[in-house]
């Protein structure tokens, strides 16, 4: 894992109370896709902390999704190898299943339900209200109830960032964006990658496309051949699963003799895709969130009732640590530059 294991966030140093871990039988609403599930086999971290069950939905793609829906749940399993954490997770494959996928978790009292998207947030909402004494964690929300933790990012920081890169590299003088749903937290990857750009190089053309979706490779696909067939040489993907259809576009394209780029989201995509067509990522933390906050609720904590938002200065958004192998020295550091303005305050990065 990554070295955010080694950091605690003091955000969520807030002594409470102590949930009693609950059985595991599963609940009644099978209507959810297969999960997975990890027993507590991993040691209890010689803290003493309850080794809860925290179980997670991810949205409409897959857990093995390469972003953000993983990013999650390799923090539970780290969670269940550091501190011997029982979990498990559900992938709905209908908006109908989302309900019953988050209410299965809570009807077998599982200490912490997690949703990974702000699409499950009004089915959050629901059951939050519905069941005042369960515990939630949700990703990418400003939901604010008593028993919701919510955890929302500043990417519109990290995409300013990779927008530098992009403005600094394109040889075209057009970039794509390539977002999956016209939401607000998309919007703000978004806003910020067109500020990036403008910031160093104004005359570049950024095209955007939304497609509508998270789960269509084919759609990310089709949608960076458009870009790419229009003059593009680099896009950045907001897009979950689809995003994978962009890389896939891109290293077609490079592998019959051309040059184009992607830019990845949330992890560090070079390591699933390559550094022969992945240009840098925009690091979301979403895997220190989702660790920090399971990790209080059995420290006796739980930072329920308030919005934990995370930018640069947090370090929850970052470019990856591997650009320097595409993005030359001197791009790099005037990256640098932007980021120390946008931490001081001198640059405030617009969301839309």
């Amino acid at each position: 894992m990554k070295k955010w294991m080694k950091t605690a966030l003091p955000l969520f140093l807030v002594c409470v109370l102590v949930l009693t871990a609950c059985g595991g039988q599963k609940g009644n609403n099978g209507a959810a896709g297969e999960g997975g599930n990890q027993a507590a086999q991993g040691d209890s971290g010689g803290e003493g902390l309850k080794k809860l069950k925290v179980g997670m939905v991810t949205d409409l793609g897959s857990v093995n999704d390469k972003s953000f829906n993983q990013s999650a749940w390799e923090a539970l399993q780290q969670l269940q190898k550091d501190h011997g954490f029982d979990v498990k997770y559900l992938e709905p494959k209908t908006d109908g299943d989302v309900v019953p996928s988050l209410n299965q978790f809570v009807k077998a009292g599982y200490d912490l339900t997690w949703a990974t998207a702000f699409t499950l947030a009004d089915a959050v909402k629901q059951l939050s209200e519905e069941n005042p004494d369960a515990k939630f964690g949700i990703v990418d929300s400003d939901l604010v109830l008593p028993n919701v933790a919510a955890v929302s990012f500043k990417e519109q920081e990290g995409a300013f960032l990779v927008g530098v890169i992009a403005g600094l590299t394109t040889k075209t003088q057009k970039i794509g964006f390539v977002g999956g749903m016209d939401i607000p937290v998309i919007k703000r990857f978004e806003a910020g990658f067109r500020e990036g750009i403008k910031a160093v190089n104004p005359d570049a053309k950024l095209i955007v496309n939304y497609i509508g979706l998270f789960n269509r490779v084919d759609m990310g696909k089709s949608a960076a051949s458009t870009m790419y067939n229009d003059g593009a040489d680099i896009i950045f993907h907001a897009a979950g699963l689809s995003g994978n259809g962009v890389f896939n576009e891109a290293t077609e394209r490079n592998s019959s003799g051309g040059k184009v780029w992607v830019i990845g989201v949330d992890k560090d995509q070079s390591l699933t895709f390559g550094d022969e067509v992945t240009l840098t990522s925009m690091i979301k933390k979403v895997d220190e969130a989702v660790y920090q906050v399971s990790k209080s609720l059995a420290e006796g904590s739980f930072p329920g009732g308030k919005v934990t938002l995370m930018g640069l200065k947090e370090k929850g958004v970052d470019i990856a640590p591997t650009s320097s192998k595409n993005v030359p020295a001197d791009v790099l550091a005037r990256v640098e530059e932007y980021r120390e303005k946008i931490i001081s305050g001198e640059i405030v990065v617009p969301e839309k």
